[in-house]
């Protein structure tokens, strides 16, 4: 399948299986307890977490890119200020 609509086919089973399992506590509260629908709502539920784990992860975000690049610079000349004051201390 497409790496597109196996997420999306993931969500579905998963709000079908919400929905039978809803219907379900329905039926309980009915006082007329259908199993099937908690067996539906299980398998569908399962389904829907084998498709969303099996979808691709997302592309990496560009937001805050600038920000990420700020914070990079000050990592590396903060490792650099750290390096040169501990030569120092060897001297």
């Amino acid at each position: 399948m497409d790496n597109d609509t196996t997420p999306r086919i993931g969500i579905f089973f998963l709000l079908v299986g919400g929905a039978l399992l809803i219907l379900f506590a329905a039926s309980i509260f009915s006082q007329d307890t259908n199993l099937l629908y908690l067996l539906l709502g299980a398998a569908a539920l399962f389904l829907g977490f084998i498709f969303r784990r099996r979808a691709a992860p997302p592309p990496p975000s560009t937001r805050f890119s600038g920000i990420r690049k700020v914070n990079e610079r000050l990592k590396t000349s903060r490792a650099a200020r750290i390096q040169k004051k501990e030569e120092k201390k060897k001297r």
